[in-house]
C-alpha cells in the first residue's frame, strides 16, 4: 500500500470517528429532547385537562347544593343551565384527554374510571334535580348528602389518583431524559478514546513503517557513498518508500556489476597493452624487411617500364595502317551499298508498275462487264435503246483493246522485273563479299587497336605500380613512425590501467562478487594494489 493510500486510510479513519461522534450525539440528542418534551407535550396537557375536569364537576357540587336550596324557578332553572355547561366542560376535557394524552393502558383505565365516577355522579344528581324541582328542598339537602356526596369524593378521589399517575409519568420521563444524556456522554468518551486509539495506532504504524524504510535507505546510501556496495537491502513494503529502497537495490547491484566490469576491463586492458608492445616490435622489424624488398621491386619495375613503352609504340604503327586499310574498305563497301540500294528502288518501281497495270487490266474487264450489260438493257429497250447499244458496243470495244495492250505490257514489266532482280541478286551478292572484306579489316584493325590499347594500359598499369611502390615505400616510413607511437601509447594505456584500477579500489564488493573474478586480474604484476582489491 502506497503512502498516499495509508494517509488517506488515517483520513478516513478520522472521518468516520467524527461521523460516528455526530451521529451518536444527534441520536442521544432527539431521544433527550423526546423523553424532556414529554412533560410539556403530554404531561402538562394531560394534567390541565383533568385539572378542567375536577374543576368542571366542583363547580357542578356547588351548583347542585344551591339547587336544592333555591326557592324560586328562575334561579333554579339558571342552576340547571350551569350545571349543564360543566356537565358539557367535564365530558369535553374528557374528551380531549381521550384524543390526545392518554400514554398507556393504565391511563386509560384511569379515564374510564374517571368517566364511570363522573357518570354515578350525574346519576344521583339528577335524582336530587328531580326532588328540587318540585320545591322540595329540605329533601333535596338530605339526598344530596345521602346521594350525590359519595360518589363526588369517587369521583374527586379518582381525578386525583389520575394526576398522580400522570405527575408520576412526567417524573419518570425527566429520569428518563437525565438517564439517556448521561448514557450519551459516556457513549461519546467511549467512542472518542476508540477513534483515537484506532487513528493514534493507525498513525504510529504508518509512521514507524515510513521511518524504519527511510533508515534503511539512508544507511544504505551513505554506505555507497562511503564506497561499500556489501550492504543488503530490506524490502519491507510496496509503498514510494519500498520502491525506493527496490530502486536502491538494483542501483547497488549495478554499481557491483559496473566495479566487477572495470576491474576486469583494467586487467584486460594492461594484459592486451603488454601484447600491443610485444607486436609492435615484431611490427618494426617487419617493417624493415618490407622497406628493402619494395626497393629491389622497384628496380625491377623501372626495365620493365622500358620494355612495355616500347612495344606500345609498334602496336601504335601497326593501328594506325590498319586503320587505314578499315577506312579504303569501308569507302568500297559504301558503294556497293549504294548500287544495291539502287537496284532495290528499281524493283521496287518495276513492282508498282507491275500493280497498276493489274489495276488497269481489273478497270478494263469490269468496263467491259459493264458495257456487255448495256448492250444487253439496250436490246431490251428496243428502238429507243439503239444508240445506247452502239455506244455500249464502242466501249466494250475500248476496253478490250485496254485489256490487250495492258497484258502486253505487264509482260514485258515481268521479263524487265526479271532482269532486274537477277542484276539484284549479284549486286547484293557482291555488297555481300565486301561486308566480309570490311568486317575481316575492321577485325583486324579493332585487334591491333586492342593491342595498342592494352599496350598503353600496361604501360599506365606499371606506372602506377611504380607509384605504389613509391607510395608504399612512403607507407612503410610512416608505418614504422607509427610503431613507435603505438608502443608509447601501450605503455601510457598501462599507465591510465594502474589509475583505474586505484580509482575504483576504494569500492569494497561483497565476497563472493569479488572472488568471481580472481582469476583475469592475477596475471598483472606490476598492480600489487589491484590485487588487494580482489581480496
Amino acid at each position: 500500500m502506497t503512502i498516499a493510500k495509508k494517509l488517506h486510510l488515517l483520513t478516513l479513519a478520522v472521518i468516520l470517528g467524527l461521523a460516528s461522534l455526530s451521529l451518536l450525539g444527534i441520536y442521544q440528542s432527539r431521544e433527550v429532547a423526546k423523553a424532556a418534551s414529554y412533560s410539556s407535550v403530554n404531561t402538562v396537557p394531560s394534567l390541565l385537562a383533568l385539572g378542567d375536569a375536577g374543576e368542571a364537576a366542583f363547580g357542578i357540587r356547588v351548583g347542585i347544593w344551591k339547587y336544592a336550596a333555591a326557592t324560586d324557578p328562575v334561579s333554579r332553572t339558571r342552576l340547571e343551565k350551569a350545571m349543564a355547561e360543566q356537565h358539557d366542560r367535564v365530558l369535553a376535557a374528557f374528551d380531549r384527554y381521550a384524543r390526545e394524552d392518554i400514554s398507556d393502558d393504565t391511563d386509560r383505565k384511569l379515564l374510564e374510571a374517571d368517566r364511570q365516577a363522573f357518570a354515578d355522579y350525574e346519576k344521583q344528581r339528577a335524582v336530587v334535580l328531580r326532588i328540587g324541582a318540585e320545591s322540595r328542598n329540605e329533601e333535596a339537602l338530605r339526598a344530596i348528602e345521602q346521594l350525590v356526596v359519595p360518589p363526588g369524593d369517587k369521583l374527586i378521589a379518582a381525578l386525583a389518583e389520575h394526576r398522580k399517575y400522570k405527575e408520576q409519568l412526567g417524573r419518570q420521563g425527566v429520569e428518563t431524559a437525565e438517564g439517556i444524556l448521561q448514557s450519551s456522554t459516556y457513549q461519546a468518551i467511549l467512542v472518542s478514546l476508540l477513534v483515537a486509539a484506532i487513528v493514534g495506532a493507525t498513525s504510529l504504524l504508518i509512521s514507524r513503517g515510513i521511518s524504519v524504510s527511510l533508515d534503511d535507505a539512508i544507511r544504505v546510501a551513505n554506505a555507497i557513498a562511503h564506497g561499500d556496495l556489501s550492504s543488503k537491502v530490506k524490502m519491507t513494503g510496496k509503498d514510494e518508500v519500498g520502491q525506493l529502497l527496490h530502486a536502491i537495490g538494483e542501483m547497488t547491484a549495478s554499481l557491483v556489476n559496473i566495479v566487477g566490469n572495470v576491474r576486469q576491463s583494467v586487467a584486460a586492458i594492461e594484459s592486451a597493452s603488454s601484447e600491443i608492445a610485444s607486436g609492435n616490435l615484431d611490427l618494426s622489424a617487419r617493417t624493415e624487411a618490407q622497406a628493402g624488398s619494395i626497393e629491389e621491386t622497384a628496380s625491377a619495375m623501372e626495365q620493365l617500364t622500358a620494355t612495355v613503352k616500347q612495344n606500345a609504340d609498334n602496336a601504335h604503327q601497326a593501328d594506325t595502317l590498319a586503320s587505314s586499310a578499315s577506312s579504303v574498305a569501308s569507302e568500297g563497301g559504301k558503294v556497293v551499298q549504294e548500287v544495291v540500294h539502287t537496284m532495290d528502288a528499281i524493283n521496287s518501281s518495276s513492282l508498282k508498275i507491275v500493280d497498276i497495270i493489274s489495276v488497269i487490266d481489273g478497270i478494263a474487264f469490269q468496263t467491259n462487264i459493264l458495257a456487255l450489260n448495256a448492250a444487253v438493257e439496250a436490246a431490251r429497250a428496243g428502238e429507243q435503246g439503239r444508240g445506247f447499244a452502239v455506244v455500249a458496243s464502242e466501249v466494250r470495244s475500248l476496253a478490250q483493246r485496254s485489256a490487250s495492250a495492258a497484258r502486253e505490257i505487264k509482260e514485258l514489266i515481268d521479263d524487265s522485273v526479271e532482269k532486274v532482280q537477277s542484276g539484284s541478286r549479284l549486286v547484293m551478292q557482291a555488297g555481300n563479299t565486301m561486308e566480309q572484306v570490311v568486317t575481316s579489316v575492321q577485325r583486324v584493325s579493332d585487334i591491333v587497336r586492342d593491342i595498342s590499347v592494352a599496350s598503353g594500359e600496361q604501360s599506365d598499369g606499371i606506372a602506377q605500380v611504380n607509384q605504389a611502390i613509391g607510395m608504399m615505400d612512403q607507407t612503410t616510413q610512416q608505418n614504422a613512425a607509427l610503431v613507435e607511437e603505438a608502443a608509447a601509447a601501450s605503455q601510457s594505456l598501462r599507465e591510465q590501467a594502474k589509475g583505474l584500477a586505484q580509482a575504483v579500489s576504494v569500492f569494497r564488493l561483497e565476497r563472493s562478487a569479488a572472488a568471481a573474478k580472481p582469476a583475469v586480474v592475477a596475471p598483472v604484476q606490476e598492480q600489487p594494489a589491484m590485487l588487494a582489491l580482489t581480496a
